[in-house]
């Protein structure tokens, strides 16, 4: 088999070759096979495709010597199970990682073409709704960086996450339509199509052998056909594979139904079954929402362990072996209904007996929580899930009966710890609790920074941890430096690469040398030279995408992240609001200009999170327009906020906004992002912050709030926001005037809501932690005053982010969960070079 592998991807050097002249040849080729088009008659799109086809060529061999090294050396397969995948752009990171950004630049500079405009023609694929899909992507880049055999398994949406648009202040919804133009970087494999059921009875018997056997039969059955893409890894010869799975029927037109005239029955299965992989996360409100996002979630995981079990067997290996050749990682809850499918496939559908199945499961899964809230920890209701799942009801059923039966042989008596831990919650109406059946199935479990595991252990899965200490473990995330450098920032990245040598693209931890040049004052003009240069790119980006004009010399303090109210956009707001209203008394006060600038989406159901946008643009909409602070304040929401607009955020951003209440954030990546790229942090004592503060130096982070165990013992002795309010002039003030309608026209109603859960409830601490805020804004204010001392810090938080790469994330899952080194690397410049 080696043999024949290698024999197909020896072809003709245009198809590999990485010089210039070859890849000239290799653009106008691709431009009249692929695109059809000839020289004239081409247009930016056209010259996409071409250049796009021209790296794919070049990426193939890459892949498949990968595939070919995994068998051949019979590695242990990470299979990484995500529900997004928020990939970016893939044109320029290719390119990157696979070393020909010079060659690349001067072949299409030779053939007069503008490669930077030629790339910004590429649909974004918004396969994710925010951090945990991008944690993927960029785990999928260190995955095959450090040389991991990996597949990424998930689903490919036709639509993903909506684009944004911003009418009135108001957040509107747009179609995604990432596919329009076509996807370059995929290639469709409809022979490994796998048939997903739904709905139907399960019936039993006893066959002549003895066995006890159940039958599903499902009502609908659906195909799932897989779309691969390479990942290339940076500098490592490698591409891993990323299968997404689409739904199509079984059998897309009923002839008999459209000659009898029923024209739409004649196509209901077809949209049916292309309604699963329809678009990415639909609204859950409803039960006909809340039905298709648990179809999703089984479809992509039924395909993908389908998938893994006929490689298996191709591969010649016994099932009782499967944990040995796999190991999954179930990113968040979403796929952890494999704990009941992969018992369903080896059970019903192998013939597998119940222990040894078992034993084969928990030593495949591993389960990564992202989240201490607990709506996002998923449950289903138990009519809802049997209607949609009825074998998958009777497995967890049976796993449920066996663990509470482990529970109380070990608890004797505590029917309330069993309650607790029980997979099906019986305190009110039944639900299946997703998190508990990953804990159950899974041999490890692990948080994403430092404090989230500790809040894990002693809050969320206290429970679960008092049973199995053993299997918890803490991984902090981490993001990727050559998308959120290397690409993203280049002239901060040549400056570098100057100073200490390109190894840092590879070992972040390098950067570390940075800290010898802090208080060069040759480099540290090189350093304000290069972050004003990337606050002039972002300044023109927002003039043309809003018709504000910022100044780059301001401070830009930036929030980009999802819309929630525990992330706290609506605390800066309050800040904002609270400066403009001292402006306005003095003003000869003493602070830097600021802009501050927004962004980020909210999800379609969310009416406090959509009026929380609406309160940002409102507030500014009064700044902007009042002469009194002219170059002193502007407030500007981008839309729209993606992958392609954070790589021109990050790098120019002064401050980060890291301001969630304390115990709510898992982790956080922007924050790494941002720090990465030299910004300083405000923030509370939350998520990765934690972690940040203790690499880069109390002196060089702006820390505020209340700590999470304060949090909960303020709540616990009776937190009354109204009296914070009452005891708080300046608070107060703010308060008053946006539900007093100074920032809506003299509508009172319109932010209502928002002040009424602020007054009565404060849910997530705005008032308690108002006033520490403040002041740490202000001493952030007097610090970017004095230019000198803020690029010092500024240099000392890049060089101290080396914590924060994903491949640090990745050997540390390989080393402590996975049990897997890196493969034998294959030569970088792949096969046919």
């Amino acid at each position: 088999m080696s043999t024949g592998l290698q024999q197909n991807i020896i072809v003709d050097d245009d198809r590999t070759g990485l010089e210039k002249n070859t890849l000239k040849r290799a653009i106008l080729d691709n431009l009249f096979y692929i695109a059809g088009r000839f020289v004239a008659a081409a247009s930016d799109l056209d010259y996409y495709t071409a250049v796009a086809y021209t790296v794919r060529d070049r990426l193939l061999s890459r892949w498949l010597n990968t595939a070919e090294s995994n068998i051949s050396h019979d590695a242990r397969v990470v299979s990484y199970l995500s529900a997004e995948y928020l990939l970016g752009p893939h044109l320029e990171n290719n390119i990157l990682n696979l070393g020909i950004e010079k060659q690349m630049s001067e072949a299409c500079a030779d053939l007069g073409l503008d490669l930077a405009r030629i790339m910004a023609k590429e649909e974004e694929p918004g396969l994710g709704n925010g951090g945990l899909g991008r944690l993927a992507a960029c785990y999928m880049d260190s995955l095959s960086t450090l040389g991991i055999p990996a597949i990424g398994y998930g689903i490919r949406y036709e639509f993903g996450i909506f684009d944004q648009e911003i009418r009135d202040g108001w957040q509107v919804e747009v179609t995604d339509k990432w596919l329009r133009w076509g996807n370059p970087w995929e290639i469709r494999r409809p022979e490994n199509a796998v048939k997903i059921g739904f709905g139907g009875h399960t019936q039993s018997s006893t066959g002549s052998d003895g066995r006890y056997r159940v039958e599903w039969v499902p009502s609908v059955v659906v195909k799932g056909v897989p779309y691969d893409t390479p990942v290339p890894g940076y500098g490592s010869g490698r591409a891993n594979n990323l299968r997404l799975w689409s739904s199509e029927a079984a059998e897309s037109f009923n002839f008999d139904r459209f000659n009898t005239g029923d024209y739409q029955g004649a196509v209901a299965e077809k949209v049916f079954s292309e309604n699963i992989s329809k678009v990415l996360y639909p609204n859950d409100h409803g039960i006909q929402g809340k039905r298709l996002r648990l179809e999703q979630q089984y479809f992509f995981v039924s395909c993908s362990l389908q998938d893994m079990i006929r490689l298996q067997l191709r591969l010649g290996r016994r099932l009782e072996d499967f944990h040995r050749k796999w190991t999954i990682q179930m990113n968040d809850t979403h796929p952890s209904i494999a704990v009941a499918e992969l018992m369903r496939l080896l059970i019903d559908e192998h013939g597998m007996d119940w222990d040894p199945a078992w034993d084969v499961t928990r030593q495949t899964l591993a389960y990564t929580n992202h989240t201490l809230l607990p709506e996002a920890l998923e449950r289903w209701p138990l009519p809802l899930f049997a209607s949609v799942l009825p074998r998958h009801m009777e497995i967890i059923e049976e796993i449920n009966a066996r663990f509470l039966a482990e529970v109380r042989n070990r608890y004797p008596g505590d029917e309330a710890l069993v309650q607790r831990l029980s997979i099906i919650d019986e305190t009110g109406e039944r639900y299946v609790r997703m998190a508990h059946l990953a804990s159950v199935g899974s041999h490890t479990i692990n948080g994403v920074a430092a404090l989230h595991s500790e809040l894990l252990k002693s809050q969320v899965l206290s429970d679960f941890y008092r049973l199995w200490p053993e299997k918890f473990i803490n991984v902090t995330n981490g993001v990727t430096p050559r998308r959120w450098m290397v690409v993203s920032n280049p002239s901060l990245s040549e400056l570098i690469t100057g100073k200490i040598g390109n190894g840092w693209m590879g070992d972040l931890e390098q950067l570390r040398e940075l800290a010898a040049f802090a208080g060069d004052a040759e480099f540290l003009a090189d350093w304000q030279r290069v972050q004003h240069a990337a606050k002039v790119r972002l300044a023109a980006h927002i003039r043309d995408k809003t018709g504000r004009v910022v100044d780059p010399a301001s401070m830009f303090d930036i929030q980009v992240k999802r819309i929630h109210e525990y992330k706290r956009q609506h605390l800066n707001v309050l800040h904002i609001a609270s400066l403009y209203f001292k402006l306005k008394r003095n003003p000869g006060l003493r602070v830097p200009p600021r802009t501050f600038l927004f962004g980020g989406k909210a999800a379609p159901g969310y009416v406090m999170a959509k009026l929380i946008i609406k309160l940002i643009n409102s507030v500014g909409e009064v700044i902007n327009n009042d002469p009194a602070v002219k170059d002193r304040l502007k407030v500007v929401f981008m839309p729209d906020y993606n992958v392609r607009l954070g790589q021109l955020v990050y790098p120019a951003a002064d401050l980060s906004e890291q301001i969630s209440t304390a115990g709510k954030e898992a982790s956080g990546t922007g924050c790494m992002k941002f720090q990465m790229n030299g910004a300083l942090t405000i923030g509370t004592l939350d998520g990765a912050n934690v972690e940040i503060r203790e690499e880069v130096g109390a002196e060089n982070f702006f820390l505020f709030g209340l700590t999470a165990p304060e949090v909960l013992a303020r709540k616990a002795s009776g937190y009354q926001p109204r009296d914070v309010y009452n005891s708080n002039p300046e608070l107060k003030e703010v308060v008053d005037a946006i539900s007093g309608g100074y920032f809506s026209g003299g509508d009172r109603g319109m932010f209502e809501p928002l002040v009424r859960s602020l007054m009565e409830r404060d849910e997530f601490m705005l008032f308690a932690d108002y006033q520490s805020y403040m002041e740490r804004q202000a001493q952030a204010g007097e610090a970017f005053l004095d230019a000198a001392r803020w690029r010092r810090m500024s240099i000392l938080n890049t060089a101290r982010s080396g914590k924060f790469s994903s491949d640090r994330s990745i050997r540390e899952y390989a080393r402590d969960i996975w049990n897997v080194d890196c493969a034998h690397l294959v030569s970088p410049a792949g096969a046919g070079d």
